[in-house]
């Protein structure tokens, strides 16, 4: 799910948990940023029955892989193959949202 920027990732997050569970009855648990702490993690237990996992800062020198963030980046990188989300051409979140679909969408097909 795509939200505007001007919404703030606690209040889409909680949402984007009621889809989510409504789409897949059997999830039980999500994993989200620093941005989801708080009446998230509270509010996805109380009226979804979501466990969050949220991923925290490692206190370590030098450069580092979060654990489980790889997965994370590495869809990003396979979104940066699609021509057409190189740039912000979409008028609306729902076309965005449609584009991103569609790009997972061929490279699932590519991996036939």
């Amino acid at each position: 799910m795509i939200h505007k920027a001007n919404q703030h990732d606690t209040k889409m997050g909680y949402w984007a948990a009621g889809l989510a569970t409504f789409a897949y009855p059997t999830l039980e648990k999500i994993c989200g940023d620093g941005d989801y702490r708080g009446s998230f993690v509270y509010e996805a237990y109380k009226y979804f029955g979501l466990r969050v996992e949220i991923s925290k800062k490692l206190k370590t020198h030098g450069w580092q892989v979060l654990p489980k963030r790889w997965r994370v980046e590495r869809t990003f990188a396979w979104l940066n193959n699609s021509r057409c989300l190189s740039k912000d051409y979409e008028l609306t979140v729902a076309s965005a949202e449609t584009l991103i679909k569609i790009s997972h969408i061929h490279a699932l097909l590519n991996r036939l």
